[in-house]
């Protein structure tokens, strides 16, 4: 575990720490004073690198935290952070990033539990739209962006309602035919994670990792109840329980975008958040298989026994291979 640093330690000849307000296996988020611009807080985002890498790919897992800070530096959305500089600090990196006031949905959603409430299914989908639009930003960038790390704690709303998507801790920049090198020590949080994200290789990940985390969210922000870890439901399926079974109130169709962002496989996954966000908002539609208790990743089982019509062939084909065996055994 990295040291903290000093309430008062000044970095980059510009930061002034105040105070840790995070805290991860990777490193730590600061709250500290830019001494340039007066007045202005920020957040420091800091980058522990894991200290059994070799050499060689210790040295490309910085290059690689330079190319993605540069890219994050460039993004503008309302509802993220801005990305306002990146430095070095002896063996640790930081994104330097605007502070967000506000509340964090985990908090939210903790109080509404302990007062034996639900979060307001509208004010959760207005929430949600916000979220839609910001991963769709990232998502349509060049190169796309996969933020990997959606969950309650992440998302801020803040004085004025605004949500923002903190932390790019975790983040992928989708450059292709580039071996992709984990800069941060860690997968996600475990109940937000899809299937796939636990792969040593992050070749498989893609925009449907953050859909699946953002249905995951969902689940536990209208229901009070982290959903069950992707590895849990690959064993046993039916673990999942639907979000209506917990809170009635809520509609059918935002339950059942909830399930097919959490499909186990990501192929069975809305492909965009755009086409995610048109079926939860009500003007999409859903593939004609929907959300099944069944492992996606199953051998489906044969049922040969189907409608009248196939169990007449069945018994037929038999017959005909009793018959000829009988023959054959009488000659």
């Amino acid at each position: 575990m990295p040291l903290s640093l000093n309430e008062g330690e000044v970095l980059h000849d510009r930061y002034k720490v105040r105070e840790r307000i995070g805290q991860g296996g990777a490193g730590s988020i600061y709250l500290a004073d830019d001494l340039r611009l007066e007045g202005r807080q920020c957040a420091l985002k800091e980058v522990e690198y894991d200290r059994a890498l070799p050499e060689n790919l210790l040295d490309e897992a910085r290059q690689q935290f330079l190319r993605e800070a540069t890219i994050l530096a460039r993004l503008d959305h309302p509802n993220l952070p801005k990305v306002s500089d990146y430095f070095s600090n002896g063996p640790r990196d930081y994104l330097v990033m605007d502070y967000v006031p506000g509340k964090d949905l985990r908090t939210m959603v903790l109080d509404a539990r302990r007062e034996k409430r639900f979060l307001s299914e509208r004010e959760v989908l207005g929430w949600a739209h916000q979220l839609a639009d910001a991963l769709d930003y990232l998502h349509t960038q060049q190169p796309a962006i996969v933020h990997r790390d959606i969950k309650p704690s992440n998302l801020k709303i803040t004085p004025s309602g605004l949500l923002k998507l903190v932390d790019f801790g975790l983040v992928k920049i989708m450059a292709p035919e580039e071996v992709t090198i984990t800069i941060i020590q860690g997968q996600g949080t475990a109940l937000y994670t899809p299937i796939e994200q636990y792969a040593t290789d992050d070749s498989h990940t893609d925009a449907r990792a953050d859909i699946y985390a953002f249905g995951a969210t969902l689940y536990h922000l209208l229901t009070n109840e982290p959903p069950v870890d992707a590895r849990k439901r690959f064993l046993l399926p039916s673990s999942l329980r639907p979000p209506r079974e917990i809170n009635p109130s809520l509609s059918a169709r935002t339950e059942q975008a909830i399930l097919w962002a959490m499909a186990l496989h990501p192929d069975e996954r809305p492909n965009t958040i755009s086409i995610f966000n048109e079926y939860l908002f009500g003007s999409g539609k859903m593939p004609s298989r929907l959300y099944s208790t069944t492992s996606a990743f199953d051998i489906p089982r044969l049922n040969i026994f189907g409608n009248l019509a196939d169990v007449i062939l069945v018994w037929f084909a038999i017959g005909l291979v009793l018959l000829s065996l009988i023959v054959s055994l009488t000659h």
